[in-house]
């Protein structure tokens, strides 16, 4: 084995990538920095059937937005190039023929309609294994029970033909887990699995994984539990193939489950609830139906990143915010649970108002000038302005759209009134009030928030009633809810003319 740490990432390039691969792309790539590894990205696309357009480059994007940077892989190159299975079809066969002549696996004839058959028969007899295994492979047509001049006239004949494992009869394999500690199968329940394919000249998953590993000097192998099922063939591949000693060292994560925690989290569920579980927005090509994405919903990367190391690994004690190179300080596998991990898309947000609080007020003005544009919405006062407006609204946001949405007012006069509001604030006499307001606020020699407050509060007392009757009126006319901002802070920045001109409007417009 490599002296180095060396891990991996293989996605398969058959749509959008779901954030159970980004955070197990992020527990390599945390582990290899934490022991001065390398992190490889390698696209497995030898299932040509599941292939989808544009899904390598949206991987490969998606882990741009985050901030995942892979030392070896197909868009940055490396000393084990190249890094996608398909383009390494020609590696492959010759380990499936080794395997072969050593009497390892075998050449498999079988028509899929036999096969169909094979497992129809199984099935009416109970067998406790209804698969292509050791107690039907004799009674199939396959080089186990062909002469030897029949299996080579069929292959030079060009009949379709596959290569299968001879998984050994009734073996207990017993395989060490950094999470799942020993496990022990039986072979009994193993199927001979097909390595190779003579259709299409391609490997199955099995065998160019394990391939691709070893030749790539993969050390630690840490994937989905998804593939614990398949990890008892995959040491046999190991073993067979002179490759024990070299195994690599094996850890299988939780799942993430939905937020009621009964199932994997799946897209149905974020259609359902509306939060996203794609890293970017996603449109199918072959349906244009198009699926949400974190950076598009308004997501930082650091809170992404951080909300997803901390589904399913804990470094102990109360905190919860860290830093990527404080993750890989801390990261280690021994601290990852067995137990799947429940997703909250509220603490999601909430690791992102974390994050975004953080953030330098003129940071944030930098982000929400180029949302503004997006959104054709003009502003005058340039980015000394957009600072304000982020001073004033980043302890009440989750996202800097909140900003565009939830703080338009801002930008330009309200539009429309709250209706609840005015039902509970706005009476009679609230008009002559505002009216009298504005003639006080025009009289200020110095407009910002104390001297607006002391002249609101001073006129209440004047006129002896309730603060409340004059604020949230205020509010309403000035921002068209009866929320947001401290009031006076919220006038000094709109400035004399245009507080007056909408308190005017809004006493014309409102009925009470």
């Amino acid at each position: 084995m490599a002296s180095k740490v060396r891990v991996r990432f293989a996605p398969s390039p058959t749509g959008p990538l779901h954030i159970g691969g980004v955070r197990t792309a992020l527990y390599n790539y945390l582990f290899a920095r934490k022991h001065g590894g390398d992190c490889i990205l390698r696209i497995e696309d030898t299932d040509s059937q599941r292939f989808v357009p544009g899904a390598e480059e949206y991987i490969i994007e998606a882990f741009r937005w985050c901030g995942i940077v892979f030392s070896e892989g197909p868009h940055v190159g490396g000393p084990h190039a190249p890094y996608r299975q398909s383009e390494r079809k020609g590696i492959y066969r010759q380990y499936a023929e080794q395997l072969v002549r050593e009497g390892k696996a075998y050449y498999a004839f079988d028509r899929p309609e036999e096969l169909e058959q094979m497992r129809k028969e199984l099935e009416q007899a109970k067998a406790p294994n209804t698969s292509y295994c050791a107690a039907v492979r004799k009674k199939m047509k396959n080089s186990l029970t062909l002469p030897s001049a029949e299996v080579k006239q069929r292959i030079e004949a060009g009949e379709p033909y596959v290569i299968r494992i001879l998984i050994p009869e009734n073996e207990e394999i017993t395989v060490s887990d950094g999470i799942r500690k020993t496990i022990s199968v039986n072979t009994s329940t193993l199927d001979d699995k097909v390595l190779w394919k003579s259709s299409d000249g391609l490997p199955t998953y099995h065998l160019a994984n394990v391939v691709d590993d070893h030749l790539m000097e993969i050390t630690h192998v840490i994937r989905g539990e998804e593939w614990l099922p398949s990890l008892p063939l995959h040491v046999l591949l190991y073993r067979y193939l002179g490759w024990e000693d070299s195994m690599p060292f094996f850890a299988h994560l939780p799942l993430i489950l939905k937020p009621d925690g009964k199932g994997k989290l799946s897209k149905r569920d974020g259609d359902k609830f509306g939060f996203p579980v794609y890293p970017l927005e996603w449109k199918d090509p072959a349906t244009g139906e198009t699926a949400m994405g974190y950076r598009e919903a308004g997501y930082l990367p650091e809170a992404f990143l951080n909300m997803l190391a901390l589904l399913g690994w804990n470094p102990g004690g109360e905190r919860e915010l860290f830093p990527l190179d404080e993750l890989a300080e801390l990261f280690s596998i021994e601290h990852v649970g067995k137990s799947g991990a429940r997703f909250d898309p509220e603490k999601a947000k909430w690791f992102n108002h974390q994050y975004l609080i953080r953030k330098s007020n003129e940071e944030l003005a930098r982000m929400l000038m180029s949302l503004l544009e997006q959104k054709g919405i003009s502003y005058t006062g340039g980015m000394d302005y957009l600072i304000r407006v982020c001073e004033l609204m980043k302890e009440r946001i989750n996202f800097i759209k909140d900003i565009a949405e939830q703080g338009l007012y801002f930008f330009r006069a309200p539009e429309t009134y709250d209706a609840q509001a005015i039902a509970k604030r706005w009476s009679p006499d609230t008009p002559s009030f505002l009216n009298e307001i504005c003639g006080l606020l025009n009289s200020l020699p110095a407009f910002n928030s104390p001297a607006i407050h002391e002249a609101l509060h001073r006129y209440a007392e004047e006129r002896k009633i309730q603060a409340g009757l004059i604020m949230v009126p205020l509010r309403i006319a000035l921002t068209g809810s009866a929320t947001g901002p401290d009031l006076g802070e919220l006038m000094a920045l709109l400035g004399k003319e245009e507080v007056v001109k909408r308190i005017r409007r809004a006493t014309e417009q409102i009925k009470s």
